[in-house]
């Protein structure tokens, strides 16, 4: 199982943790781990490349972990564009969760 966190303050998303595994399929093809990987790690990239951020990132070595944690002390524009591009990657990883909520679980605290 894929367990999604998502910290928020002030309506604001300060952090989000994955961990776990899927296991929907064999390794190197499990299309649930593939679909959660690919959204997050996109999102991120899009975050650092569009906003010009640095972000304070922890991954596993072997995988199933992934914790991103986001400043606090951005200008207004930024972390407007930021907060976008973050609930898209919610929206996206939801959309994976009503159709394999028996491999992936979102909470949101």
């Amino acid at each position: 199982m894929i367990n999604v966190t998502v910290l928020t303050d002030n309506n604001q998303i300060t952090e989000f943790e994955l961990s776990g595994h899927a296991e929907s399929g064999p390794y190197g093809y499990d299309l649930v781990c593939a679909g959660v990987s690919a959204v997050t790690f996109g999102a991120v990239n899009a975050v650092i490349a569009l906003c010009n951020i640095d972000l304070d990132i922890e991954q596993g070595e072997e995988g199933g972990y992934l914790r991103v944690q986001f400043p606090h002390s951005l200008n207004e524009e930024i972390m407007e564009k930021t907060q976008t591009l973050l609930e898209g990657m919610i929206v996206s990883l939801e959309t994976i969760e009503r159709e394999y909520s028996q491999f992936v679980k979102i909470h949101r605290k």
